[in-house]
């Protein structure tokens, strides 16, 4: 008998007879294949509390189970968040009973931090989701990925255990294919190109990231050039295998190319005042970094099928390519 082995977010008891095709599998294997969206690290935290009994026995991770057996696995009830849900504005792109796709809009936080204790992400989704069978035990939702405030974009959470180990592997082997939009300063001669630049903390500016030689984690940014602009603008396509904090907007900067509207690691609001586009009234000031989380792919965490997701451009990301286009300063389109 088992109980609701797909569901085990709300506590309770779950019952498994070893047959002979599981003989000679590990308890922990053997659990993490029977659906119980938890992910192996729980599952063996559960055997090492005791939680997890063969034939009434406390057993441990690498015993190998036999037909015959029969393993009892309590599941604890979830403890609540210590975060109050709160109604918070996303688009919801895509949701099931695994994880769900959003699109942040910029100017939202995705985790509490000092400054953001509430209004964020992670409130909203707490506020949305009724279904969340919790990480680690807790009901919340599962963060692999994040961007930054004032990026708008797409990203993937987990509802449960066993889908955020799933993504947080995939995000590390580098299979999450990730394509954004980016207005920059300057114009390139080139039409594409590849950013091989390690990234660490900055070693003064301890809230900031930095390219540097010796201690820097491997960080590859590859960009194409969509658009260029006589008023002294590129809009570019960007993919990233790896996902430094920053990344993109560190590269482009250490480039000599900063993202348009990045008040940290590009040119501030000085720029802006006696630009010949600002004397003219023809654009505004962006208010906030002109990026864009595009495109997102992954496999699903429990079908394994190939996922991938596009989010439009927002507004005013939209409105300022439109004014740069009529400027009467655009050079010629440009496409890889």
């Amino acid at each position: 008998m088992n109980h609701r082995p797909d569901m085990p977010g709300s506590g309770g008891t779950f019952l498994f007879d070893i047959c002979g095709e599981d003989q000679g599998l590990r308890l922990d294997h053997f659990l993490v294949s029977r659906s119980m969206a938890l992910s192996r690290s729980r599952i063996q935290g559960l055997i090492r509390k005791g939680a997890v009994r063969v034939n009434r026995a406390v057993s441990r991770p690498s015993y190998r189970v036999r037909t015959g057996d029969r393993i009892s696995v309590s599941i604890p009830p979830l403890l609540p968040s210590a975060l109050q849900p709160e109604p918070v504005a996303f688009t919801i792109v895509y949701e099931d009973t695994s994880i769900i796709v959003v699109d942040k809009p910029a100017g939202l936080v995705v985790h509490p931090a000092p400054g953001h204790a509430t209004g964020t992400l992670v409130h909203g989704l707490l506020w949305h989701c009724e279904d969340l069978s919790g990480i680690g035990g807790v009901t919340r939702p599962g963060i692999v990925h994040r961007l930054d405030k004032d990026t708008s974009g797409l990203m993937v959470v987990a509802k449960n255990d066993r889908a955020h180990a799933a993504l947080a592997r995939q995000f590390k082997s580098g299979e999450i294919r990730k394509e954004y939009r980016t207005l920059v300063h300057g114009r390139f001669k080139e039409t594409k190109g590849t950013i091989d630049a390690p990234i660490a903390r900055h070693s003064r500016k301890r809230k900031e990231m930095a390219v540097v030689k010796d201690r820097g984690r491997h960080a590859i940014t590859s960009w194409w050039l969509l658009e260029g602009f006589q008023a002294g603008f590129s809009f570019l396509r960007v993919s990233i295998k790896t996902g430094r904090t920053h990344q993109i907007r560190v590269h482009f900067s250490h480039l000599g190319h900063p993202v348009v509207g990045d008040l940290v690691y590009g040119y501030g609001k000085r720029w802006w005042k006696g630009h010949p586009l600002q004397k003219r009234g023809i654009t505004v000031f962006p208010r906030r970094q002109m990026l864009h989380a595009k495109s997102l792919g992954f496999h699903h965490p429990e079908s394994g099928r190939f996922m991938q997701f596009d989010a439009d451009l927002p507004d005013d990301f939209r409105d300022m390519l439109e004014s740069l286009r009529h400027t009467g300063l655009r050079s010629d389109e440009e496409k890889p």
